[in-house]
């Protein structure tokens, strides 16, 4: 079974390279890489042919500074059986792809596999993840994806029409878009399992002072896809009110950074949520070669 694997980069050189020696240590066969390009140098000039002779690399470029439009393009050009779609900066630990396709050889009727992120010093990484393997559904889907640790059946993902582009990075609802795409193929009858020992290490950034910064644009989309999927108040409430005790928390502490980006948090879940248009669009149409 095939593995392609699309990466979506912007702005980074030597972690690319990081990744790609995860790629070549996890044996034979090697995933098919399809690097879409979004940087207006030729900074990856030289990682690609580095790596040329070592891994099955394509390189498309793309003047469109979007993650989910390249990782459409890179879908698109993919001829594995099953595609994932690892961030420029994450590394896979030995044996990852081994037990990805292990799991859908297994099940013929998994269509989605995904698993928590890894932090580089040990232990989980940044984020609520759930600590028991087993079904996605509309409750707990959004402590059970991560886009770096999604994997798909490439007909899937193509059928679902990829990523929506009005959510992730380079929008102004910059986060969630793998939530969005697993709910989607919920709704269509497709079979997502979340395994919490199959884990990708990330760089772990929480509460630093990138996470403040981004903290908003990441909550909108949240809260825009929680909205568009109609979960009940059960599920989204805690989303809206969690934060505000991490205010509270954090003022106690004398953590400032921390209230701060609690704040930015719960401003920008409540933000997205209100957003009128959310269901506008769906389903999405297929990607080409979904038919094939």
């Amino acid at each position: 079974m095939r593995v392609s694997l699309v990466v979506a980069t912007r702005g980074r050189d030597r972690e690319l390279g990081d990744l790609f020696e995860s790629l070549a240590a996890q044996g034979d066969p090697a995933p098919e890489v399809i690097v879409v390009d979004q940087n207006g140098d030729d900074r990856l000039a030289p990682v690609i042919e580095a790596w040329r002779d070592r891994l099955p690399v394509a390189w498309q470029r793309t003047g469109r500074a979007h993650a989910n439009h390249a990782r459409n393009l890179g879908l698109a050009l993919a001829q594995g059986d099953l595609v994932g779609f690892p961030d420029d900066d994450c590394t896979f630990p030995p044996g990852l792809l081994a037990r990805v396709t292990a799991a859908f050889a297994a099940d013929p009727a998994l269509a989605i596999l995904t698993g928590p992120a890894a932090s580089p010093e040990g232990g989980l990484g940044s984020g609520r993840w759930r600590a028991e393997a087993g079904p996605i559904d509309s409750q707990n889907v959004w402590t059970s994806v991560i886009e770096f640790n999604l994997f798909l059946r490439r007909g899937v993902a193509l059928a679902m029409g990829g990523f929506d582009e009005r959510l992730g990075p380079g929008t102004p609802l910059g986060s969630t878009e793998g939530n969005d795409l697993v709910l989607r193929a919920l709704r269509a009858g497709h079979v997502a399992r979340y395994d919490p020992d199959q884990r990708v290490v990330h760089p772990d950034k929480r509460l630093t002072p990138v996470a403040v910064e981004r903290a908003a644009l990441y909550a909108r989309g949240m809260g825009f896809v929680l909205r568009r999927h109609g979960v009940p108040a059960r599920v989204w409430l805690p989303f809206m009110v969690r934060p505000l005790g991490g205010i509270g928390l954090s003022l106690v502490r004398g953590n400032l950074l921390g209230a701060r980006y609690y704040a930015e948090t719960v401003r920008g879940r409540l933000a997205g949520f209100l957003m009128p248009d959310a269901a506008a669009g769906l389903p999405l149409p297929a990607l080409a070669g979904a038919a094939a």
